[in-house]
């Protein structure tokens, strides 16, 4: 976080039950291409409230002293960022990336919130997000571009049974975002986003161009 720096920054903000080192090798690959620095926004994810943790992805968010910083978030991160940037300016520029996110809302969260050990295994964030009816749109001046998976491999399998192309987590139309720029599907799991070269050729390319060029 030094002051001064003409490369661009990335904050990359985890998912559900997630730590955030699970992003290692997207964050490199997007380093060694475009060059970015890239950081981590590290929360509670079952524990804090959103509002909480989108005051902390702000604080984090002004430390960074870089010409552009954009925003990447891999499922529930999507959903922090949205709402970090409802509640706060940026003055530096930059885009935004879901990856995964359940914009739409998701039918495993409904599932498993359905029993109590279940609400419970969710957490605040995600029963704040998505077991309440809520509605989205993409306000922000900042681009957003969607990348949602479509190989179907994960453990929300067992909850449900998807009837359309899915990430094993999320279905691609829950994904989906009014006022979104751009929206890439690719054959990858919920959680193979994020070791995949396709996944962080496109988002570096969004960043960049405001395209993903795949």
């Amino acid at each position: 976080m030094g002051a001064g720096d003409s490369a661009a920054a990335v904050i990359y903000v985890h998912g559900l039950w997630m730590p955030g080192i699970e992003s290692a090798l997207l964050r490199r690959r997007l380093a060694r291409v475009h060059g970015y620095h890239t950081y981590v926004f590290r929360y509670r994810s079952v524990y804090e409230p959103m509002l909480q943790i989108v005051a902390a992805l702000r604080a984090l968010i002004e430390r960074i002293d870089a010409p552009q910083v954009h925003l990447l978030g891999h499922s529930l991160g999507g959903l922090i960022i949205m709402r970090c940037l409802e509640h706060y300016a940026m003055e530096q520029p930059g885009r935004v990336v879901f990856m995964g996110t359940p914009c739409a809302g998701s039918r495993a969260v409904r599932t498993l919130g359905s029993w109590p050990w279940g609400r419970r295994a969710l957490g605040h964030a995600v029963r704040e997000e998505l077991l309440v009816e809520r509605s989205r749109r993409w306000d922000s001046e900042r681009e957003l571009g969607i990348i949602a998976g479509t190989f179907p491999a994960g453990l929300a399998q067992l909850l449900v049974n998807f009837d359309e192309p899915n990430d094993g987590v999320v279905g691609i139309s829950e994904t989906r975002l009014e006022g979104a720029k751009s929206w890439l599907s690719v054959p990858v799991a919920h959680a193979g986003m994020l070791i995949s070269a396709t996944v962080a050729r496109a988002a570096g390319n969004f960043f960049a161009e405001g395209c993903f060029g795949t």
